[in-house]
């Protein structure tokens, strides 16, 4: 009887350690953001960009808010210019419910795209450009986030 108790134990340990088992793999922390707009003609439509804490991306696919993204990584002088944006983030957004907030794009207004990513927790949003329709407390980063694309676009 001990013996197939002892087998059984080997069993379910050989079995616990397959290598079957998914390991997840994260790129690290991370910021994307930008901006889009439908009604819009030329390249500045749709500016989205990563910033992790050694460089700054540019999606060079330009879809209408939506992945997939197709990063190229961007000179270091304009990643001087904006790593500190990270630091503007508002961490009261992490608790926000909904992914949309206000009406992104709806009015021709435009709106922001937001990921952001801390221990491989992945966050995102898509927030509308007219302050009259998302919360306070998002204007300061919402036009951080604008004043930093404009200074990308330089």
């Amino acid at each position: 009887m001990k013996k197939i108790i002892l087998l059984i134990l080997v069993s379910i340990f050989i079995y616990g350690c397959s290598s079957k088992d998914e390991i997840q793999v994260y790129d690290g922390d991370y910021l994307i953001f930008g901006h889009f707009y439908g009604f819009c003609i030329g390249e500045n439509c749709v500016e989205i960009f990563k910033l992790t804490n050694e460089n700054l991306y540019e999606d060079s696919n330009d879809n209408y808010a939506s992945k997939p993204f197709n990063f190229e990584v961007l000179d270091n002088a304009k990643f001087e210019a904006v790593k500190d944006l990270v630091d503007a983030f508002p961490t009261k957004l992490l608790d926000e419910k909904e992914e949309i907030i206000g009406c992104p794009d709806c009015a021709d207004g435009g709106g922001l795209y937001i990921e952001y990513s801390k221990n491989g927790v992945v966050s995102s949003w898509r927030i509308d450009q007219m302050k009259n329709n998302v919360p306070e407390y998002l204007h300061p980063f919402m036009d951080t986030v604008n004043m930093k694309i404009a200074l990308i676009n330089k």
